[in-house]
């Protein structure tokens, strides 16, 4: 009986648990990053670059002006700018960013989609092995 070996057989079954399976817990995570993020309006600001420090300020839907501080990394970005689109966590006070979404959940889709792909190439790998195996 010409076939493939159970070991690789084993390990295609564990993939495919292990990509499914791995994919469901992770969207389930992007799902709950994503629920509790709140919500975010968008916004165009105008970007202070005052004694080292970059201070963004805009007028939210209620039409209250807000300011916030940005860190390091998003005034690199935002350097030479005079204005620029944000986000603001609505209902808060000084909450800005420059993405939509959180930085965390592109990631955790990113690494769910990976899952999953492992998941079908395990399960169409074992597949065309037991039909190869006739």
């Amino acid at each position: 009986m010409s076939g493939a070996p159970p070991v690789l057989d084993i390990l295609l079954e564990i993939f495919s648990w292990v990509g499914f399976s791995g994919f469901a817990l992770l969207l389930a995570v992007a799902v709950v990053i994503w629920a509790a993020d709140g919500t975010w309006l968008p916004a165009e600001a105008l970007v202070d670059h005052d004694e080292g420090a970059t201070v963004v300020r805009w007028f939210d839907a209620d039409g209250d002006a807000n300011s916030a501080t940005v860190h390091a990394a998003d005034a690199a970005h935002l350097a030479g700018l005079d204005t620029t689109p944000i986000w603001y966590r609505h209902g808060w006070q000084g909450r800005m960013r420059l993405t939509r979404r959180p930085p965390g959940l592109r990631p955790v889709l990113l690494t769910a989609g990976g899952l999953l792909a492992l998941g079908a190439v395990s399960v169409i790998a074992s597949v065309v092995l037991y039909f190869s195996q006739a």
